[in-house]
């Protein structure tokens, strides 16, 4: 098997379904809180990748194979239920709930972040000399633990940089992406009433995964490159 392909289906996969499971918990957890019970009724407060993948199989396995083999690494989609209903009676809760989802992902780089810092602290990790996306550190474990070292800085790297591209993307404020929701927070009540009703036309969020598409590797780039050199930066 290509290392490459290994890769794609060892840690970008796997990556890409807990990140995506944790981020669709964060909804259905906050939903619940405000009041929405839907998600939890449908079995969505759980870190079980089955709901999710049993919901939206195409943005849960196909895409993720797909783009983790053809892109080098994976992204996909997955669809919390609400009720609709409570959204137009709630529609700043429906915000919150949102906006739970990509800062789940925050928590799931920053834990990555953590633990990468205290490899590098103990002596475990060192600076990587040629960074990427899958390799932000290199492994300085002893010879037998070297396997297992290595898998450690993979795996904590695709993390890490998986949920920050999803925490970026989602909050684009662009239908169907998280963030055109979380948008109406910054508007008075008639202005994001407006832009709700403007979102909701049919097609527009056709148009938004294009524009968003389109839009995310303007910025993405020097954020990715911060990050690297965030993680270990070279003396």
């Amino acid at each position: 098997m290509p290392a490459e392909t290994f890769q794609a289906l060892v840690f970008w996969l796997p990556a890409f379904l807990f990140s995506a499971t944790v981020h669709e918990a964060a909804h259905a957890w906050a939903a619940l809180r405000l009041g929405d019970p839907t998600a939890w009724l449908h079995g969505h407060l759980s870190l079980s990748p089955w709901p999710h993948v049993r919901r939206a199989p195409l943005g849960m396995i196909v895409i993720p194979v797909v783009t983790a083999l053809t892109q080098g690494w994976a992204v996909g989609w997955a669809v919390t239920p609400i009720d609709r209903e409570w959204v137009d009676r709630h529609p700043r809760r429906a915000a919150l709930v949102s906006l739970a989802g990509p800062l789940a992902n925050l928590m799931l780089a920053g834990a990555a972040f953590a633990a990468m810092q205290a490899g590098l602290v103990l002596g475990a990790f060192e600076p990587a000399t040629d960074p990427n996306m899958l390799h932000l550190v290199t492994n300085a474990m002893p010879p037998d633990a070297l396997k297992a070292g290595d898998f450690l800085v993979t795996g904590l790297s695709a993390m890490l940089s998986l949920n920050i591209v999803l925490f970026m993307f989602n909050l684009l404020p662009l239908p169907p992406l998280d963030g055109a929701a979380v948008f109406t927070l910054l508007l008075p009540a008639n202005a994001a009433r407006r832009w709700r009703l403007a979102v909701a036309e049919p097609g527009v969020a056709f148009l938004g995964l294009i524009a968003a598409w389109q839009m995310f590797p303007l910025f993405a780039a020097p954020v990715l490159v911060a990050l690297v050199h965030a993680v270990a930066p070279l003396p």
